[in-house]
C-alpha cells in the first residue's frame, strides 16, 4: 500500500486474548474496542468487506474465539473543512507570534468526529485570519497541545509557521514548564512521582490505561500535595510527558482517581463513608461540578521569537473554586 493510500484508510488489528471465557460476538466486539464506532455502522462495515477475521469475511453475529485476529480497513471520509466562528474565548495574552488562551471547561480544543464546529480552533480563526498550517491536519491550525475537553486552563496557540514549529519543538523537547491543580479522592504522600507507561484499555479501546512497560507510550507525572482534606486532596502537578488523558490515568491507577472524572472512576465517594450527608454533600459537588476537578493553572516557556522566558497563571475557574470553598468549609482535614 503507496503513503497516499494509507492516508486515506484507517486500519485496526486486534487478537482476542487467549483466556478469553466469554463468547462474544464479532460486532460487539469491534464497537467495544473502536472508539466513535457504533454497533450499525460497524455491521454495515462487516457486510461491505472492510473487516477480516483470521484473513476471511464472516458475518455479524460470529462468535469470537481466543486467539481470533481481527484486521479492519475503513476507508476516510474527508473531514469537513474548518470554519471560522465568532465565540466567546477568555484570551489572556497575544503579540504577533502567539496566543494564550484560558480554555473553558466543555470546549473541545480543535474539530474531530462529533465536534465540526464551536471548537476553540473555530473561535481562533474568526479572531485570526490566518493561523498557523499544521502539516498533519487542517483542522488544528495552530494547535501546539491540547487539553481534554472538561479540563480548563492555558493553551498556547501560534500565528505563524516559525512560531509553530519552535513551540511544537519545545513541547517535544519537554522544554516546557506547565503545572496543573486537581483535587483527587483519597489523601495521597506529601509528593511523589507516578511512572507507567500509557495506551488503550484492551478492555475497551475508548479507556487509555497504565500497560506493562515497553507496552505503552513511557509516561511520568510528578505531584505536590497543596490541601489535605478528609477524604479528598488538592495536589498541583507536573508532567514530564504529555500523553492522553495522563493526569487522569495515572491518578486512577494509584487509587486517587480525579474528582468529579465520569470516565476514570471519580463519580463515586472513594474514601470514607459512602452514607449520610457527607455523602449527599459530594454528590451534590459532583453533579454541579459535571467535569473532572482538573484545571491546567501555569504555563512558562521560551518566547518562539524574542527567545524571552515568558510565564502565565490563570484564575482557578467558578465551578472548581466552589468546590474547594465548600471542601474548606465542611471537609477540612485534622492532621
Amino acid at each position: 500500500m503507496s503513503r497516499e493510500e494509507e492516508k486515506k484508510t484507517t486500519v485496526y488489528e486486534f487478537k482476542v486474548p487467549e483466556g478469553q471465557q466469554e463468547s462474544i460476538r464479532l460486532d460487539v466486539y469491534i464497537t467495544n474496542f473502536v472508539e466513535n464506532a457504533t454497533r450499525t455502522k460497524v455491521q454495515e462495515a462487516i457486510k461491505d468487506g472492510y473487516v477480516q477475521v483470521n484473513g476471511k469475511k464472516e458475518k455479524p453475529s460470529y462468535k469470537m474465539l481466543p486467539g481470533d485476529e481481527i484486521f479492519i480497513e475503513l476507508p476516510k471520509a474527508p473531514p469537513p473543512e474548518a470554519v471560522a466562528e465568532k465565540l466567546d474565548i477568555n484570551i489572556v495574552y497575544e503579540d504577533d507570534d502567539i496566543i494564550l488562551v484560558n480554555k473553558e471547561a466543555g470546549m473541545v480544543v480543535h474539530p474531530a468526529y462529533a465536534n465540526w464546529t464551536g471548537t476553540l480552533v473555530n473561535g481562533l480563526m474568526y479572531h485570526v485570519d490566518e493561523l498557523a498550517e499544521n502539516e498533519d491536519n487542517d483542522l488544528r491550525p495552530g494547535i501546539v497541545h491540547r487539553l481534554d475537553k472538561d479540563t480548563s486552563g492555558l493553551l498556547v496557540v501560534a500565528k505563524n509557521d516559525e512560531a509553530l514549529a519552535n513551540l511544537s519543538a519545545k513541547f517535544a523537547e519537554k522544554d516546557v514548564e506547565r503545572t496543573y491543580w486537581a483535587i483527587v479522592w483519597g489523601t495521597p504522600k506529601e509528593e511523589g512521582t507516578i511512572e507507567g507507561d500509557i495506551g488503550r484499555s484492551r478492555h475497551d479501546r475508548k479507556l487509555m490505561t497504565v500497560l506493562p512497560e515497553g507496552k505503552g507510550k513511557h509516561a511520568v507525572t510528578h505531584w505536590k500535595v497543596l490541601e489535605y482534606f478528609d477524604y479528598l486532596s488538592l495536589v498541583e502537578v507536573k508532567l514530564e510527558t504529555g500523553r492522553t488523558h495522563q493526569i487522569r490515568v495515572h491518578f486512577n491507577h494509584i487509587g486517587h482517581n480525579v474528582f468529579g472524572d465520569k470516565t476514570y472512576g471519580g463519580t463515586s465517594v472513594r474514601y470514607g463513608s459512602n452514607t449520610g450527608s457527607r455523602k449527599v454533600m459530594f454528590h451534590k459537588l459532583i453533579t454541579g461540578l459535571d467535569r473532572q476537578a482538573l484545571h491546567a493553572k501555569t504555563l512558562g516557556f521560551e518566547h518562539p521569537t524574542t527567545g524571552e522566558k515568558v510565564s502565565f497563571d490563570s484564575e482557578l475557574p467558578e465551578d472548581f473554586s466552589h468546590v474547594l470553598n465548600m471542601l474548606r468549609e465542611h471537609c477540612k482535614a485534622e492532621y
